[in-house]
C-alpha cells in the first residue's frame, strides 16, 4: 500500500480536512466501493473540543485509513447552523456515508434526510435523528450513569447533598439524567441542591466558574455528578481551588489519557469515571458506516458498553494511559462489534 499524506483542504474545497488519501488497489477481497479503494465518507461533528472527542476522531480516523476510506473530517463548533451546513457540504461532495457525531435532532433532521434520499448512508453517534434508515451508535448512557451513581451512593451513602453538571437537549446527557432522577426517587435522603452547566469551546473553565459559586452557596455538598469529562474537569478544578478535597468528591463519565491524568493527581476529588474508550468508539462508528455503504446491514442501535473506572483502580494498576487501561480492562475494546468478514484480512 502507499504512503498515505496528510492534506489540508481550503474553504474553496468546503472547509473539510482529509484524513486518509485513496489506495490505489482498493483492499483485496472487499465488497464494492471498497474494492476500489478511496470510498468518502464524512464525520461531521457538533462538538470537537475536549479530549474524549479528540480520542474519539482519532480513532475514526485510524479505522478510516485501515478500511481505505477517504474521511473528510469536520469540526464541530457547538453551532446548530454551521453542523446543518457542513452535511450540505458532504451532501455536494458526494460521500458515500456520513457519520454525524452528537448535535441537536431538531436542527439535522430535514437536512440528514436529504442526504438519506440521495442514497447517501448516515449513522449517528449519541444523537436520535429519529429515522428507521439511520443506525444509532451510542454508548450505553444509562448504564454509565448507573455505575458512577452506583459508586457515589457506595462511597457517600443514602443520604447527603450533591451538584449536578447538566444540560438538557444532548442525546446522551438526557439519557443519563434519567438515572439520575431514578436514583433521587429511590434515595429521598440523596439531594440534589443545585444543577448548572454549559456546553461550549470552553466548557471546563466555564463550569468552574459556575462549579465554585454552587460550592460557595452550598457548603454542606458532599459530591458533584459531573457525567461529561469536561464537566467533570470543571468540577474538579473547582472543589481543589476551594481546597475542599477532603471533602467533596466528584464523579464523572467518559475517560481518556488527560482524564486518567486528572483523576490520579495528588488529591485529586475526582474519584470515579464511568466511560467507554473513545478511540473505540470512533472505530465501531465509521465501520458501521462502511458497512452501510457496502450494501450490508447494520442494526438500528449499536450500544458500546461502558465500564467503570476508579481512582483507586488506576493508583493501584499503575495506570497512566487509555492505552494501558485497555489492557487492565480489555472489555473497551469491542472489534466483535459491527463487522463482516471481509474486515477479518484487515485484522479488524
Amino acid at each position: 500500500m502507499k504512503s498515505l499524506a496528510r492534506l489540508a483542504f481550503s474553504a474553496a474545497a468546503l472547509s473539510a480536512s482529509l484524513s486518509s488519501a485513496a489506495f490505489a488497489g482498493g483492499l483485496s477481497g472487499a465488497p464494492a466501493p471498497f474494492d476500489k479503494g478511496g470510498v468518502k465518507v464524512a464525520l461531521i461533528s457538533y462538538i470537537s473540543a475536549g479530549d474524549f472527542f479528540q480520542a474519539y476522531q482519532a480513532g475514526a480516523e485510524a479505522q478510516a485509513k485501515a478500511l481505505d476510506i477517504d474521511l473528510r473530517v469536520f469540526p464541530g463548533r457547538q453551532d446548530a447552523a454551521q453542523q446543518r451546513e457542513q452535511i450540505l457540504q458532504a451532501i455536494n461532495l458526494g460521500v458515500a456515508g456520513i457519520v454525524v457525531d452528537h448535535g441537536l435532532p431538531e436542527s439535522l433532521s430535514d437536512v440528514v434526510q436529504q442526504a438519506v434520499d440521495k442514497g447517501i448512508k448516515v449513522v449517528a453517534f449519541d444523537v436520535n435523528l429519529n429515522n428507521p434508515k439511520i443506525p444509532q451508535v451510542e454508548q450505553s448512557d444509562h448504564e454509565l450513569a448507573q455505575l458512577a451513581l452506583k459508586q457515589a451512593v457506595k462511597d457517600n451513602g443514602t443520604s447527603f447533598k450533591a451538584g449536578y453538571v447538566y444540560v438538557a437537549g444532548f442525546a446522551p446527557l438526557d439519557r443519563r439524567n434519567e438515572v439520575f432522577e431514578q436514583v433521587l426517587a429511590a434515595n429521598p435522603g440523596l439531594k440534589n441542591v443545585a444543577t448548572f452547566g454549559t456546553v461550549s469551546e470552553s466548557t471546563a473553565a466555564e463550569v468552574q466558574t459556575q462549579a465554585a459559586a454552587v460550592l460557595t452557596a452550598n457548603p454542606g455538598i458532599k459530591a458533584i455528578f459531573a457525567p461529561y469529562d469536561e464537566f467533570a474537569k470543571g468540577a474538579t478544578l473547582a472543589v481543589t481551588a476551594a481546597g475542599l478535597q477532603d471533602k467533596v468528591k466528584v464523579y464523572g463519565a467518559d475517560v481518556s489519557t488527560a482524564d486518567i491524568d486528572v483523576i490520579t493527581a495528588d488529591g485529586s476529588p475526582w474519584v470515579a469515571t464511568a466511560g467507554t474508550d473513545p478511540g473505540n468508539v470512533g472505530r465501531v462508528a465509521v465501520r458501521a458506516a462502511a458497512l452501510l455503504a457496502a450494501g450490508e446491514a447494520v442494526d438500528p442501535q449499536v450500544v458500546v458498553n461502558p465500564a467503570l473506572t476508579t481512582q483507586q483502580f488506576l493508583r493501584d494498576n499503575a495506570v497512566t494511559t487509555i492505552e494501558q487501561l485497555g489492557e487492565k480492562l480489555p472489555a473497551l475494546d469491542t472489534p466483535e462489534l459491527v463487522t463482516a468478514p471481509w474486515f477479518e484480512s484487515l485484522g479488524q
